[in-house]
C-alpha cells in the first residue's frame, strides 16, 4: 500500500467511525481543495452516497465561480446541500470593506457565528430542492453534534492542536487544553450526551498530499486554483476581499505539484493570501476557539 493509498484508508475508517457513532451527522464543504477531497473520501468511504448533509457558510463575499461550482456539482452527484448565513450583519452592513469593521469582526460575524448557528438550528437553513436547483428554508431544525471537517495539521499552526474527533462545548467553543489522547490509531468517540464534536479525516495529509490525491483520482477543483494567463492563482481560497492570488505560473495539477515538490512556496505559508490572518496576530487561534474552522 503507498503513502495515499495509506491516507485514504485511515481517512474512510474515520468517515465510517463518525457515521456509526453520531446521531445528528453532517460535513462542511467551503469548495476549497481540502474539503473538496474530504467530499470525494465521502463518497468513496459509502459507495458513491454521500448520507448526511454538506453544509456551506455563505459569507455573500465568495468569488463567484465557486458558488457557481458548488451547485454544479451538488446537482450532478445529488448531495443534500445546505447553506447557512448572518443575514443581520449583512443586512447592516456588519462586514469588511462595506462597514465600519476590521476584516477580522467581519469574519466573527459572517463566518463564526453563522457557523455556530447554523449548526446549532438557530437561525435558517437553506436546502437545495434538487428539482429546481433553487434553496428554500430547511425546515429541520435540530441541531448537528457531530461535523466533519476538512482541516489539515501542516496548514496553519493552531490546527495542528487538533485530534481526530475534537470535543467542543454546546456553543462550539474549544478548549484546547481539553483534548484527548489518540494513541495508535485509537480515537475516542465516547463523549457526553450534548457535546459537540469536530472530526478531522484530512489531519495527517499534506499541501502535496492533496494534490497528488487530486492528480490520481482526477477530482474537479474550481479552476480558480489554477493560472488563467496572469502568471497568477489561488493558493488558498476565502472571500474575495480578503484573499489575494500567489505569483504562480501553473496552470494544472502536474504543475502545481512540481511547485511544491521544487519547493517554490517553502518559505511561504499556505495561507499567506489570506489578509485577516495577517490581520489578527494571534493567528486564527481565537477564532478556532470560539468555533471557527
Amino acid at each position: 500500500m503507498d503513502h495515499l493509498a495509506r491516507l485514504e484508508s485511515k481517512s474512510v475508517y474515520i468517515f465510517r467511525e463518525a457515521y456509526s457513532e453520531f446521531k445528528n451527522l453532517c460535513m462542511l464543504w467551503s469548495i476549497g481543495k481540502d474539503s473538496t477531497v474530504l467530499l470525494w473520501l465521502a463518497r468513496k468511504a459509502f459507495f458513491g452516497h454521500v448520507p448526511f448533509p454538506l453544509i456551506h457558510i455563505n459569507t455573500h463575499y465568495k468569488i463567484p465561480e465557486m458558488i457557481e461550482y458548488r451547485d454544479k456539482l451538488a446537482l450532478k452527484w445529488k448531495l443534500d446541500m445546505i447553506y447557512g448565513e448572518n443575514k443581520d450583519a449583512l443586512e447592516n452592513k456588519q462586514t469588511f470593506p462595506d462597514g465600519n469593521v476590521t476584516r477580522i469582526q467581519c469574519c466573527k460575524k459572517l463566518k463564526t457565528e453563522a457557523l455556530t448557528n447554523t449548526l446549532n438550528g438557530n437561525w435558517p437553513r437553506y436546502r437545495m430542492n434538487h428539482e429546481t436547483g433553487k434553496y428554500e428554508i430547511d425546515k429541520n431544525t435540530e441541531p448537528y453534534t457531530g461535523v466533519i471537517v476538512g482541516i489539515r495539521a501542516d496548514e496553519e499552526g493552531t490546527r495542528s492542536k487538533e485530534r481526530y474527533f475534537s470535543p467542543r462545548h454546546k456553543n462550539s467553543s474549544w478548549d484546547l487544553g481539553d483534548q484527548p489522547p489518540e494513541f495508535w490509531n485509537q480515537f475516542n468517540t465516547g463523549f457526553e450526551k450534548g457535546t459537540h464534536v469536530r472530526i478531522h479525516p484530512l489531519l495527517d495529509w499534506t499541501e502535496l498530499d492533496i494534490w497528488e490525491y487530486i492528480k490520481r483520482e482526477n477530482i474537479p477543483i474550481v479552476s480558480l486554483y489554477f493560472d488563467q494567463g496572469k502568471g497568477k492563482r489561488y493558493r488558498s481560497l476565502g472571500c474575495e476581499p480578503c484573499t489575494k492570488t500567489v505569483e504562480s505560473t501553473a496552470k494544472n495539477v502536474d504543475e502545481i505539484i512540481e511547485e511544491l515538490k521544487t519547493g517554490k512556496f517553502s518559505n511561504i505559508a499556505e495561507r499567506s493570501g489570506r489578509e485577516q490572518d495577517k490581520e489578527d496576530c494571534g493567528g486564527l487561534e481565537e477564532l478556532r476557539k470560539d468555533g471557527y474552522m
